[in-house]
């Protein structure tokens, strides 16, 4: 760790000790061309980056005492496509679970979407319009499990209907979690959601809503994404979607989560919005 003042987003060192053997390990795995070890230390590439998810400020406005944004961005983009950031995540997933009393992986999830506005410079070829809500974007779709963790995300135009996110997470829950046996999601998910979950194995459960119930009124289990969601919405990159690739988009929700989980499994709090 170096001397600079601390940021609030910044790994402990109980909590890096979790992510650390991952990083260490893909390190060994990937030596430089001359054989070095690089010029950054990785603890805090993963610290840039937590502080760029928590504020949401630009690449080209990184703090001068964090590494270069061009570093950060080399290893996000390396740690996106080989999955490095998905496994940080479900480790710390399983362990939070255990540490709970529950198996490895769930039973039982959650499906829902929710609709982001695209920033300038954003491909046009990869937003859309979603015609429900009127929002013009990118529609973010959300596995979970009982405890709010996500299982699986998926990032698409918001053009796209729901049945098509509800397949796409369906396909990702059974590969990556196959002790799953049933989802629930709500009216926005068509019979082709649960047709497809019969494929998969995976029994697929439209909880409708009260008709006689106004304004927002949560459902039983399904209210555990919303409140995913709105765990989300505290990392500022994530309330509005900045990302060029769908890919990039998902390994922020990754990131985000990973950091909530690791406070988790030390017992360290969560600074309030206006306090991080």
């Amino acid at each position: 760790m170096s001397d600079r003042q601390s940021y609030k987003s910044d790994l402990s060192d109980e909590r890096w000790a979790l992510i650390e053997p991952v990083i260490t390990s893909w390190k060994a795995r990937h030596p430089s061309v001359s054989g070095h070890q690089g010029n950054y230390d990785m603890r805090e590439i993963v610290n840039a980056l937590l502080y760029q998810s928590r504020t949401g400020c630009q690449w080209d406005y990184f703090p001068h005492d964090l590494p270069p944004a061009g570093a950060v961005q080399y290893y996000f983009c390396k740690w996106r496509d080989d999955g490095t950031d998905q496994t940080i995540h479900d480790l710390l997933r399983w362990q939070v679970r255990e540490k709970r009393g529950r198996l490895a992986d769930p039973s039982l999830v959650v499906l829902d979407t929710q609709s982001l506005h695209a920033a300038a410079g954003v491909p046009a070829g990869t937003t859309g319009r979603d015609a429900a809500k009127k929002v013009p974007g990118r529609k973010r779709g959300l596995a979970v499990d009982v405890l709010g963790l996500v299982i699986a995300v998926v990032v698409l135009a918001a053009s796209v209907h729901d049945n098509a996110f509800g397949t796409a997470l369906l396909d990702k829950v059974a590969a990556g979690a196959g002790t799953v046996q049933k989802a629930l999601v709500d009216q926005g998910f068509k019979k082709t959601v649960v047709d497809h979950g019969k494929q998969v194995g995976i029994d697929v459960e439209v909880v409708e809503r009260n008709p006689a119930e106004t304004g927002f009124v949560p459902q039983h289990k399904r209210w555990i994404v919303e409140q995913t969601n709105g765990i989300l919405m505290l990392h500022r990159r994530l309330v509005r979607d900045y990302e060029h690739r769908p890919a990039s988009a998902e390994s922020r929700v990754y990131w985000a989560i990973s950091r909530r989980m690791s406070k988790m499994l030390t017992g360290t709090s969560t600074p309030a919005w206006r306090g991080a």
